[in-house]
Parts: structure tokens; sequence; C-alpha cells
């Protein structure tokens, strides 16, 4: 049985393409700088070499599968046969995986609803999902409108902005930290630690540490006196979640919430400025901001990898004998491009809602609903006021940066037409403790409205 340790680089040579990037055995490491620098080549080198299914080193050259079929990734996504609890690897078993491994922080068991199977993870998911659906989507809308305005109003006097420090990482980080509980005086705190622990650099730590102590006080708080908020309602929940169940999820949520819906944000943004398909199908009536945000989903998903499955019995994926025990990462990037699926990856896509990036099956992203509406509402209050924003530098000067695991919009810088401070929003209602109730159901969600804006062009 083939695993990924055991595979060479006969396959590559024998096709002519280069190996860069590879581990002494010849198998390519999905990590370094020349992997990251070009990651949708590598997918396509990988998917030449190896069809569906490719074996790849990670830190420390441990071995792992990576998915880039559309059909393989659902299929595990789905499949029973793939667990998302690390101890079923192979490396955490043996006890090969280094205490230090930067893989550790990512893969390391929890119990959370990311990380459990059966009827733990039902109980936490429908915990998760039911305080949610809690939402009040009219008032959400309302906070959305309130934060934008009062951003856009911080830099339409000038004329000029990065709409990622600006804008795309503060709306987030304000909106997210409202419905958790979390005082609006540390929201941009919080996200701009959030954003740290993502980075995985020397200042992971320290914003790890700020998350986990603004969790704590909230949690505290919210026992006392209970709000309209996550926390209250995950709290309250029938499920009966320990306080340290409510705070990692609440934790996990500010992780799994802010950093995908900036950078969903950032790249709509970057294609309404610079993509000519956009430009021209925006000002031709034809396509609409929903468009435009599924089309950033298909073409740059908020996390490329997900490192999170391994099998639990021997099993065939894509023609590719996997090993009980290996780890199999889902390739989301790479499935979005997987050409049995998109032979065109030039031609906007229209409607079509089948990309990965929120994942699928049991672990689908239970708060997909919530990043749509702050990146749509957002966008749509932005490009209204600031309607000829123009790029200050090329678009080719526009720099990325990442790992194997996302990748990020480092700015925008835009040049505009300097604008007044529209008109207050009117303020919501301050929100009166209450006593902790069990979350309705959320409404159905109302038809998108299909809007088109004409855009300057360069």
């Amino acid at each position: 049985m083939q695993s990924p340790d055991t595979t060479t680089a006969s396959a590559a040579a024998a096709r002519g393409c280069p190996m860069h990037a590879a581990a002494p055995d010849g198998v390519r490491r999905l990590y370094g700088a020349e992997a990251e620098a070009q990651p949708y080549a590598l997918y396509e080198q990988l998917r030449a070499e190896h069809g569906a299914v490719a074996p790849v080193r990670l830190y420390g050259d441990v071995p792992a599968w990576l998915v880039l079929g559309h059909r393989e990734n659902l299929e595990v996504m789905r499949s029973r046969n793939f667990s998302s609890d690390s101890r079923n690897w192979q490396a955490i078993r043996n006890g090969t995986l280094a205490p230090d491994s930067p893989l550790q922080p990512i893969t390391a068991w929890q119990p959370l609803v990311a990380l459990t199977e059966g009827t733990e993870h039902s109980r936490l998911r429908e915990a998760v999902t039911e305080s949610l659906a809690g939402v009040n989507r009219h008032r959400l809308r309302r906070y959305i409108t309130r934060y934008a305005v009062r951003l856009i109003d911080g830099f339409a006097g000038e004329g000029k902005a990065d709409l990622v420090a600006d804008f795309a990482r503060k709306l987030p980080a304000f909106v997210v930290a409202h419905q958790l509980g979390i005082p609006e005086s540390a929201a941009l705190s919080v996200g701009a630690a959030v954003s740290d622990m993502i980075s995985g650099g020397e200042a992971a730590l320290a914003g790890n540490q700020l998350v986990v102590e603004t969790v704590h006080d909230l949690v505290e708080s919210r026992k006392l006196q209970p709000g309209d908020d996550l926390a209250s309602r995950l709290l309250a929940h029938p499920q009966g979640l320990t306080d340290e169940e409510v705070r990692q999820h609440l934790r996990l949520i500010l992780v799994g919430a802010l950093e995908p819906t900036a950078n969903l944000i950032a790249n709509t943004l970057r294609m309404v400025l610079t993509d000519s398909r956009f430009r021209g199908n925006l000002s031709g009536g034809q396509m609409t901001l929903p468009d435009a945000l599924e089309q950033v989903l298909w073409d740059h998903p908020p996390l490329a990898v997900v490192p999170t499955r391994w099998a639990t019995c021997d099993i065939e994926v894509g023609g590719t004998q996997i090993a009980a025990g290996d780890m199999v990462m889902l390739g989301l990037a790479a499935g979005n491009v997987d050409p049995v699926i998109r032979n065109d990856p030039d031609k906007p896509v229209h409607g079509n809602r089948s990309h990965l990036s929120f994942g699928a099956g049991a672990h689908e992203c239970p708060g997909q609903d919530l990043g749509r509406a702050i990146a749509e509402t957002g966008i749509d209050l932005l490009l209204e006021r600031v309607s000829d924003a123009t790029l200050s530098i090329p678009d080719d000067q526009l720099q990325v940066v990442g790992t194997w695991m996302s990748r990020r919009l480092t700015s925008l810088p835009v040049e505009f037409k300097p604008r007044r401070q529209a008109a207050a929003p009117p303020a919501a209602a301050p929100q009166a403790p209450r006593e902790p109730v069990q979350p309705e159901a959320a409404p159905a969600p109302a038809p998108a409205q299909r809007r088109s804006w004409r855009f300057w062009r360069r």
C-alpha cells in the first residue's frame, strides 16, 4: 500500500516536471518560500504528477496527503472513513510528531466542534449552530451599516485610503466582537490579536494570550449579566456546555470568522477594482455584488488547505491508496480550480455556490452566513460612497503574503474624490440584560437583492 513517505520523484521526472520544494525522498514540500510564493502552480504540478490526491511533506518532513480534486474533497468531507479527531493520526499514536512541531497548535486535539466526532460533535454542533441562529438578522445589518459608515467616514474626507487596513480588517472585528458580546473598545485589539495568531510569527503566542483572556472575562461577565449575544446563548444552551467549552468555542468563532471575512472583503474589493471581467460585467449591469463574492470564494478561498482529517481505515480515494492513520488534508483552493469542473478558470462562475470554501458534510462552516452578510453589506456601502475609487499603485505591485494554509492581501491603496461625512445611521436600542432563553430557529433568508454598480475604469 502506497504511503506519502514512500513515494519518489520518478513520476515527476518522467513528466519532466521541476522538483523544486522537494524533500530528500523527492516528495514535494507544501511549506517554504518556494511553495508558498506560487501555491497554485504547485497544485497543478502535483495534479500532473499524481492526479486527484498527492503525497506531500509538512514541517519537519511530516508525510501527508493533499486532496486536489473537487469531487475527492467532497468525498473526504462527507465520508465517515475520515475523522477530524487527530488522535487517529499515526504520528500522534506513535509519538513521532515532535512536541515543538508547528503542526501541534493546528492539530492538537481539543473538545471542540471542529475536532470531535459522533455524539460529542452533535452536542457541540447543536449548541453552536442554534446560538448562531439566534442572531437577529435585521439588527445585524443595522450594526454592519453603523460600523461601515463610521469606518468610511474616517477616510472619506481624505480622498485616499488603504482598504485592507482601514476597512477590510476593521469591519469584521467590530461586528463579530459585538455579536459575541465583546466590548466595542476591545474589538480592534482582539482583531489584531487574532491576526497575529494566524500569522504564526513571534507575536502569535501573545495574540493567543490576549484572546484567551478576553473570552475568559467575557464568560465571567455574561454568567453574572446575560445579554443578547453569542456568549450568553452558549452559556444558556440546553446542551449544558461547561464554562471552558464556551470559552474555547468563542475563541474558535473569533478565529474562524475574523480572518476569513477580512480576506473575503479585501479580495473582493481587489477584483472589483482590477479585474476586467468584473469592471466590464458590473458596469454593464450583468454582474452583481453577490456574484462577485462567489467568484472570490471560487478563486481565493479564505483557507487554502484544511489539515484536520485522518483516515480511520485503509481506503482508496481518487485512485490512491491511503492507509489508516494517515493525515489527509482538504485542498480547498486546489479543488476549486479542478479542471474536471472548471475547464476555463478565467470564465466567471455565475450563481454557482458549489465551491469548497465553507466545506461540506458534518463539519461545514456554521457561521458562513454571518461572514457573507458582513462582506456584502460592508462592500455595498463602500462602493456606494466611493464609487470612483481607483488603485494608487499598479495591480502587479500589490503584495500577498501567506503560509501553506492561507494567503492575505497586505494592502489595497486607493484614491478618490474626497467626500463629506454621511449622516449617522440611527443608533440601535441598548441591549438590556435578559433571562437566559433558548435561541429560536433562524428565519428563512430574504431573496438577495440583485444590484449593479457602475465603476470608473482606471
